[in-house]
């Protein structure tokens, strides 16, 4: 199977392992009214025991994603990761509920991988390939 054009990754660096369970949400953005802005659902998905969630959108240009109107165009978007419930099932607490990263598509026709390393009190990112 084809992977969605935006996927992401999530590892545990304080265990040095993929965390399984994490749920993924995407969003995208538009301008409100009175110049509010707002970001809409768009995907939805949970990582893998490998740490990964590939198919949140179907496949680019697909028949399924244009039936689905899950076209990823040039935009904003934000990708929100909710570690909370995956850290709670170690018996560990942490500091960010939720992980909120907004980045910009430029080029529709590129994947857009986004990583996430997490642990109990801190977290980084990046775009990865």
């Amino acid at each position: 199977m084809s992977k969605g054009p935006i996927t992401c990754h999530v590892l545990d660096v304080s265990l040095g392992r993929p965390a399984e369970g994490v749920e993924v949400n995407i969003q995208t953005y538009h301008k409100g009214q009175r110049n509010v802005d707002i970001f809409s659902p768009f995907a939805h998905g949970v990582t893998d025991a490998d740490g990964r969630c590939l198919n949140m959108l179907p496949p680019r240009g697909s028949d399924e994603a244009r039936l689905q109107n899950k076209q990823v165009g040039a935009g904003t978007y934000k990708i929100v990761f909710k570690p909370k419930e995956y850290f709670e099932k170690t018996g560990r607490k942490c500091f960010y509920p939720w992980v909120e990263i907004t980045f910009e598509i430029e080029n529709p026709e590129e994947h857009y991988h986004i990583p996430l390393l997490i642990s109990p009190y801190s977290f980084t990112t990046y775009r990865g390939s």
